[in-house]
This record gives structure tokens, C-alpha cells and sequence, in this order.
């Protein structure tokens, strides 16, 4: 299969684009920190002896994949072995395991801005540029730190708005969302994020302007004290939703992802199964070109997956349109080179 490059792609459309970031986004800044096997090797001497055999037994190093399984174990064993422990005990660990998988991250992310160069930043913004709406679903500060890394003498402007505010009662330090402010919000992390604390009464944002402390190491403080980010891994895409559906701020973003119209752009995502509370909503939309991220070899059982999976959308979107003929739009399918979008360099 041929594939377009970055650049052709946005010759095809015009109008609003916008952005869906998976875990390649990530990966192509620092491969040596956000792939799962690295991960994997930090986390691994956290884990107690249960864990560490679980992985090995389903054969991974992906956390979702394991924690699905505790979970799906544990429902199991009310059924076969009834007045058991098992069940406390796979809910535990893999509520461990999400929390191994939160603190890991922290530890092992660039700890300051400055760990990402010029070059990279001015690369990435470029590449973000193009896009009206931004949604990820990655938990680190990589997206937050490049919309904000603004040069006075830049004459390249992001529009970007995460819906955070001074709280009304005055200046803290950090920054809270508020519903009223959603209408002009342009960044979502559909998922959480590092920086981002869910304090009961109000969600909170960690910044660096308010207190002049590095957000690494904001982050790391709240987890010393066994307080959490607010973070969506659960291990299948309907306990995703049901973690989504409890959060003011995580609903509205998968309700202004639901809403999108005119192209949408996805980058690093393989369209797996444990996200399709996500994609599942593109048939619906009012999307009419889709550009999917294919990475190394179209051939490769991965990206046979990502094909497969991305034409069950058109799929979907044709049997939405036969029920419903008038206003009835396809939707347009393209994929494209990774390679060829220079998001950091």
C-alpha cells in the first residue's frame, strides 16, 4: 500500500482540522522513555511477586493488557471458586498496577523543559499548528509543555485553551476547570494527564508560573503523598467509559470529540480495541476525512490491524448513512507516512 505523506494530506482538505494524539506522539520525542517496554523495566521492581508472574504469564509488557485480565480473572472467580480471596487480591493488584503505572511515568519523564531542545519544540509546534482542536490520549506534559513554550519573537501563534482558570476566590498554586469556560476550549486529554488532580470538589492543574516549582516535581511531591492524578487505564474500553462518565472534565471531552466536524487527523494511535470508546464515535461524528498514522512497514501485522480496524469506520459510517439518507456523508479514509510529519525533528 502506497502512503500519502503529512504534507499531501493536508493539501486534500480544507476548512477545520483536528487532532487525535496516541501514544506514538510520544514515543517519537523520547523512545527511550514512553514505549511499554521501557516502562516495563522501570516499573518491574515495584511489582510484587503476583505481578510480575501475570506478566509473564500473558506474555506482555503492556499494563492495560494485564490489568484487563486481573480484572476479568477476578469476575471469573466469584463463579469457580466462590468464598475465596482471589478476588480482593486481582483487584488489588491491579489497582497496584495502575498506580505503579501513574508514578512510573512521573519518575521517568524529562524533568524539565529544557530536556526537550529548540529544534524539537519549534518542529512540533510547527506540526501542531494546523490544527483547530488537539485531543490525546497521553498522560505526560509533552503536549502542555509545547503549547506553552511561546517565543516572543515567533510569529507562529497556537491557538490553545485547556478551560483551566484563577479560581474565582483568588490565586493558588495551581489553576481549576470550570464548565463555563469549556465553549472555548481547544485542548482535551481525553484521559487524564500527569499535571492534572482531581481534588473532590474542583479539578486542579499543577503550573510552574504559580509557583515557580518544577511541575516533575509537583507531581512526584502529590504522589509521596498518595495523592493521584487523574488518570484513565483501565484495562478495557467499557472500564474507560465508565471512569470517563464519573468526570465532569473528561465527559466534555469526549462530548466535544463526539461533535467535531470536517477532517480529523490521527497521529500514534493503533486503534486498538481498548479505545474504541473513542473511535467508536468517529462514525457518528460529523467527520467527513479521516488521515490515519501508518508507522514502518504497511504490511506488518500492526498496521494490518490499524487498516482493518480503520474500515470498519467507513463501515459504520455507510450503515449510518443508509438509515439516515438525508444529509447522509461518507466518510473519506487516507493513511499516512509517520515518518513524514517531522513532529520533533
Amino acid at each position: 500500500m502506497d502512503l500519502l505523506s503529512f504534507n499531501d494530506c493536508l493539501k486534500l482538505v480544507k476548512g477545520k482540522k483536528h487532532l487525535l494524539l496516541g501514544n506514538g506522539f510520544s514515543i517519537s520525542c523520547r523512545p527511550s522513555i514512553f514505549t511499554y517496554g521501557n516502562l516495563f523495566t522501570q516499573a518491574q521492581p515495584k511489582f510484587n511477586t503476583q505481578l510480575n508472574d501475570a506478566f509473564n504469564a500473558i506474555d506482555t509488557k503492556d499494563f492495560e493488557v494485564v490489568m484487563k485480565s486481573l480484572k476479568n480473572a477476578a469476575s471469573l472467580s466469584e463463579i469457580y471458586d466462590k468464598g475465596n480471596s482471589y478476588k480482593k487480591k486481582m483487584t488489588d493488584d491491579s489497582n497496584l498496577l495502575k498506580n505503579i503505572l501513574v508514578s512510573t511515568i512521573a519518575s521517568s519523564h524529562p524533568a524539565q523543559p529544557n530536556d526537550i531542545t529548540q529544534t524539537e519544540f519549534n518542529t512540533c509546534r510547527k506540526f501542531l499548528a494546523n490544527f483547530e482542536n488537539k485531543y490525546t490520549l497521553n498522560y505526560d506534559l509533552l503536549l502542555y509543555w509545547t503549547l506553552m513554550h511561546e517565543q516572543p519573537f515567533s510569529n507562529l501563534k497556537i491557538k490553545h485553551d485547556d478551560g483551566f482558570r484563577t479560581p474565582s476566590d483568588g490565586k493558588t498554586d495551581y489553576v481549576t476547570w470550570e464548565i463555563n469556560n469549556t465553549n472555548q476550549q481547544t485542548v482535551f486529554y481525553l484521559h487524564g494527564a500527569l499535571h492534572l488532580f482531581d481534588a473532590g470538589e474542583e479539578l486542579q492543574k499543577f503550573t510552574w508560573v504559580n509557583t515557580g516549582v518544577r511541575l516533575t516535581e509537583q507531581i512526584t511531591a502529590a504522589l509521596d503523598k498518595d495523592f493521584y492524578p487523574l488518570f484513565v487505564s483501565e484495562g478495557s474500553s467499557s472500564e474507560k467509559r465508565e471512569k470517563i462518565s464519573h468526570s465532569g472534565y473528561l465527559s466534555r471531552g469526549i462530548r466535544s470529540f463526539a461533535n467535531i466536524g470536517g477532517t480529523l487527523f490521527v497521529y500514534g494511535h493503533s486503534l486498538a480495541d481498548n479505545d474504541d470508546h473513542i473511535t467508536n464515535l468517529i462514525p457518528e461524528s460529523r467527520i467527513d476525512h479521516i488521515f490515519i498514522s501508518i508507522y514502518g512497514d504497511p504490511g506488518s501485522q500492526a498496521n494490518n490491524n490499524i487498516i482493518l480496524k480503520a474500515g470498519k469506520l467507513v463501515e459504520d459510517r455507510r450503515a449510518i448513512n443508509v438509515k439516515k439518507p438525508k444529509g447522509a456523508v461518507p466518510l473519506h479514509l487516507y493513511f499516512y507516512d509517520a515518518a513524514s510529519t517531522s513532529i520533533w525533528k
